[in-house]
């Protein structure tokens, strides 16, 4: 089946016992997580949505941890919830309301509380719920050759998990608006042009690009990485003049830390600071 006529809501689910659909490991202060239905392109299930958030919050209490990296097995990011799920539901508006809010929905939750760097490495597909997961991440590394779609109107729905939040916010609400009504899909290429994604690269060289990136944000203070973090997102929603006194407040705690003196002397003494997040 063609990228174009995959699902926005995602594929129907396999033959046969399932692999472990999602994996968790750190390394070098990087949390992976990897969506590891490669067979229907990484489409979720529940319980896949309930390791997503668990793995978040995980990497989230974890202080070894200082950037988390979100990627799919199998040459595809996500291909949306998996239709049989979809099929499971009881067909009440209660039911499919509570399907989001209290299944779907927990890895936006489990986002929003994240103040480490979260990023999304797509590859293949990133489709419907798909792609709404991937712009829940703070930065978005795409391959050339990726899809993007929020192509839930294809199949007569409304983007259930952020997208006419998030997508605005990202490319303007005109771009959104034609992307959301049509259904078009970009590649990574015109995904970057537009903004949907931060960076694209080769498509065999996307993973090690990203971990690069990733790697390079964990050698910076965590502290000043999450009030950064912190500060962006809450700034969208005040004025300057708040903007400016909340800042004020977190430079007085900043240069306070261990961390900031760290930094200080690693800079004078042309080394590589190490912190311990305090």
């Amino acid at each position: 089946m063609s990228d174009e006529n995959t699902s926005p809501a995602g594929a129907g689910a396999p033959d046969g016992p399932e692999p472990d659909e999602l994996i968790y490991a750190v390394e070098d202060a990087i949390a992976t997580i990897t969506l590891n239905r490669p067979q229907v392109r990484n489409a979720f299930t529940l319980t896949m949505i309930d390791r997503w958030a668990d793995a978040l919050r995980t990497a989230e209490a974890d202080p070894q941890v200082r950037v988390v990296v979100v990627t799919g097995a199998g040459g595809a990011f996500c291909s949306g919830i998996d239709l049989a799920v979809l099929s499971g539901i009881e067909p009440t508006p209660i039911a499919r309301r509570r399907m989001l809010t209290e299944g779907v929905h927990k890895v936006a939750r489990a986002a929003l509380d994240l103040s480490k760097p979260l990023i999304a490495a797509i590859s293949g597909v990133a489709v419907g719920a798909g792609l709404d997961m991937a712009l829940m991440c703070d930065m978005r590394f795409a391959a050339r050759s990726a899809r993007l779609s929020e192509g839930y109107i294809r199949i007569g729905l409304v983007p259930g998990d952020g997208g006419t939040y998030l997508l605005p916010r990202l490319v303007g609400p005109a771009k959104a608006l034609e992307l959301l009504l049509s259904g078009d899909t970009v590649d990574g290429v015109e995904a970057e042009r537009i903004g949907l994604v931060n960076r694209v690269h080769d498509d065999e060289a996307l993973l090690a690009e990203t971990y690069a990136f990733a790697r390079r944000l964990a050698g910076m203070s965590p502290i000043s990485s999450a009030m950064i973090k912190k500060a962006v997102y809450q700034s969208q929603h005040l004025d300057l003049r708040t903007n400016l006194d909340l800042i004020a407040s977190h430079m007085a705690i900043v240069q306070s830390t261990e961390d900031y003196a760290e930094a200080r002397a690693a800079f004078g003494e042309r080394r590589a600071p190490t912190f311990v997040n305090r």
